[in-house]
């Protein structure tokens, strides 16, 4: 079936669900799986956060919590790819929950996940650049041990790359999805290459034993006043970092050919995928990782002491930049998914800018302004560091947190709000069924989020001051409950949920009344017609 004839297709799809068409759709079933896998980051995700289970829980601590949170990640994966091929929106699950619970609920559930997942999108970008940073001040280090790193020094260089990422996300459409085709390449080829050079180069009698790498030996507690199980459950902050944004296929999916098709199937793909090799990438680091007491070494990165240890600096060095490059293509396609969920914020007056950051600029096709609000919002959590650098990486506990706290909410209200008359949910093509294997899912991700919440909310380390204590829980607090009382005082007045933005020509079509805006005001006999082409294409 041609391109064109897809397209069409798409954009009844969209317009049944009450948007119309504003994006090209450039994204072919390759650059939208590359787009899933590269906002993982794997290798450089992995990177960012090694130091963390390694030098708090332990190596068993670094392989265990991997698999474990993977296979938990793959159940909220799923969940949520099913929704996703049901509301194939750039809104994501946030215009999804409006579409999963009764009238009368629909403004303040809205509300509640568009600020979470703004806020676990922001948080995720600019931890991930701020990772990108002391990933290349790291590789300084390794390879100039006089060099003297600052704080300002950091900062400056995170700001700067945020910069740049925000002046290529300018570009049209087809040029990112162009660009986004080679990511999932160097990811996946940067990983593969990494577990291959470290089996090969690490002689055999140097390599831990498998009791180090997954029994009691590998348990080394370095927090300073947790239990044994606790240091452990720690090390689930790389698993959960690595593997989330998930919707972020989603936030693009009004730019994606056969979108209720590609988007969940690149999120199903890329989550497996993401967590069998991280598993592996994870294992092999820890065979082959030496005395831990040596680690992170000058680098300040357990990762890249590793690879130096076993290659020497100058491979290592080599390999680090394709790391690096991995996160750099994350950062892209995540403040790329940002700016469309910001964008569809605006758009349906979430934000106090009558809409302004809710438009797409006629000659790129893209939402510019969206592009730069998202990329300076990025730059705020970043200057945490200048505080205090402990203290910034509760950003990367923040990210985890409030995502995945947004995408619980649709998950949850699909269930409890199944048979409510106001609720029609429509399964798309990605579809667990009505009934056990999807319920199991279900349950099981929203249990596990809630628990891992909890989890990311502890201090890391002991004794806790105002100087290392974890901020994370404190912001997402924070930021519902100003945004609450903001939505008491004032903003209850403009924001209603997510709207229709059909003009009149389009809603006389589709047979929509001009007394109801809301999203659920499309006719019946619209979304069957679109569920039918969608399912005989």
């Amino acid at each position: 079936m041609p391109s064109t004839t897809y397209s069409d297709d798409d954009d009844r799809r969209l317009e049944a669900l009450g948007y119309k068409p504003s994006f090209r759709r450039e994204f072919s079933n390759l650059a939208t799986i590359s787009f899933a896998f590269s906002i993982m980051g794997l290798c450089s995700s992995i990177a960012t956060t090694l130091n963390t289970p390694l030098l708090l829980g332990g190596p068993t601590s670094v392989t265990w919590c991997w698999l474990l949170g993977s296979c938990m990640c793959f159940m909220l994966g799923s969940s949520i790819a099913e929704i996703v091929s049901a509301f194939p929106t750039c809104g994501g699950l946030y215009t999804a929950s409006a579409q999963l619970c009764p009238k009368s609920h629909r403004a303040i559930v809205g509300w509640i996940v568009g600020w979470l997942n703004l806020l676990g999108q922001i948080a995720g970008i600019s931890s991930t650049e701020f990772g990108l940073a002391n990933m290349i001040w790291a590789a300084v280090s390794l390879s100039s041990p006089t060099f003297q790193l600052t704080q300002g020094k950091t900062v400056g260089l995170f700001a700067g790359l945020l910069v740049v990422h925000g002046f290529l996300n300018t570009f049209a459409t087809r040029y990112l999805a162009f660009a986004t085709r080679s990511f999932v390449f160097v990811n996946l080829g940067a990983t593969i290459v990494i577990i291959i050079v470290l089996l090969a180069i690490t002689p055999r009698s140097e390599m831990h034993s498998a009791a180090y790498v997954f029994g009691s030996q590998g348990i080394v507690n370095q927090t300073g006043g947790w239990n044994n199980g606790i240091a452990f459950l720690l090390g689930l902050l790389s698993v959960q970092w690595t593997m989330t944004d998930y919707d972020a296929t989603a936030h693009i999916s009004e730019e994606v050919r056969r979108a209720a098709y590609a988007a969940p199937a690149a999120i199903f793909i890329a989550v497996i995928g993401t967590g069998i090799l991280g598993w592996l990438l994870n294992i092999v680091l820890m065979l082959c990782s030496g005395p831990i007491e040596n680690l992170p070494g000058v680098s300040g990165s357990a990762f890249l002491q590793i690879m130096a240890l076993r290659m020497g600096t100058k491979v290592a060095l080599f390999l680090w930049s394709f790391v690096c490059l991995t996160a750099f293509f994350v950062v892209q396609t995540a403040l790329q998914a940002c700016s469309r969920m910001l964008y569809a914020f605006s758009r349906d007056h979430g934000l106090p800018d009558n809409g302004y950051f809710g438009h797409v600029a006629d000659f790129t096709k893209t939402p510019l302004r969206a592009i730069l609000l998202t990329t300076l919002l990025s730059i705020i959590p970043g200057l945490l560091d200048l505080a205090s650098p402990i203290a910034a990486n509760a950003i990367f506990a923040l990210t985890a947190i409030a995502l995945d706290l947004s995408y619980i909410i649709p998950i949850f209200l699909r269930r409890v709000y199944a048979n409510h008359p106001d609720v029609n949910f429509r399964p798309g093509p990605f579809y667990m069924g009505p009934g056990l294997l999807g319920l199991a899912a279900n349950v099981t991700c929203i249990s596990w989020t809630l628990f891992v919440s909890v989890i990311f909310s502890l201090p890391t380390e002991f004794p806790v001051t105002k100087i290392n204590m974890n901020y994370a829980s404190v912001i997402v607090a924070g930021v519902i409950f100003l945004s609450g009382v903001w939505y008491v005082l004032s903003a209850h007045r403009h924001y209603h949920g997510p709207m229709s933005n059909l003009d009149a020509e389009t809603k006389a079509r589709l047979g929509v009344g001009e007394v109801q805006p809301d999203l659920l005001s499309i006719s019946e006999k619209e979304k069957n017609r679109a569920f039918v082409s969608l399912h005989s294409a």
